[in-house]
């Protein structure tokens, strides 16, 4: 009976990990951002900025998992995460160059250098420790929500907080992890996307 609840609770933590994944967070955010920044246009906008903000990195890890280079998309080992991480902040670069030489509305490119930040951040701290990238980028979709839409943005806080529940019981993360990738998530995206929008 335990040995079932165990696998039952496995498996909907992989649902919850796979469906709220970082790039789905990232497609929603730039989409429903660019909706209230300037409709259709930002919505425009909002397809460039997850183009090379999610297309394309889950593109590259897809690919690198065919390759063999590492074994699932979630890219747990040390070494590959870092360069993944690596080539992600590459494209998420390039997608700002373009934004700005497009002359996308400034909160549109605000939320992709937001993006980027993050990004940075997360990829030194992995150096020394697995902090949990699903939880930043959830908690940091949240936030940037929350300043665009209003205070029942929070409401999606449940949702990250259901992303943490399935990292840990999964065993990719620790509490801690899972702690500290929600509150640097949510501490950078709301100061940078507040400074920079």
């Amino acid at each position: 009976m335990a040995a079932d609840l165990r696998l039952a609770e496995s498996k909907l933590a992989r649902r919850i990990t796979d469906w709220l994944e970082p790039k789905n967070w990232i497609i929603a955010v730039t989409l429903l951002i660019g909706w209230h920044t300037a409709q259709w246009h930002g919505v425009m906008w909002g397809v460039v900025g997850a183009l090379f903000a999610a297309v394309i990195p889950i593109t590259f890890i897809k690919y690198g998992i065919r390759r063999g280079h590492w074994g699932d998309r979630h890219v747990g080992a040390k070494p590959a995460r870092l360069f993944v991480m690596a080539v992600i902040l590459l494209s998420v670069a390039t997608g700002i160059l373009l934004m700005v030489v497009g002359d996308a509305p400034r909160t549109m490119v605000a939320l992709i250098v937001t993006m980027l930040v993050t990004l940075a951040i997360l990829t030194v701290i992995t150096f020394a420790w697995k902090i949990s990238v699903h939880q930043a980028v959830s908690a940091g979709a949240c936030a940037m929500l929350v300043q665009t839409y209003g205070p029942w943005m929070t409401l999606g806080f449940l949702l990250v907080v259901l992303v943490g529940w399935s990292r840990v019981e999964l065993r990719d993360h620790t509490r801690n992890q899972v702690i500290a990738g929600t509150v640097l998530g949510t501490a950078v995206a709301a100061t940078v996307f507040h400074l920079t929008g």
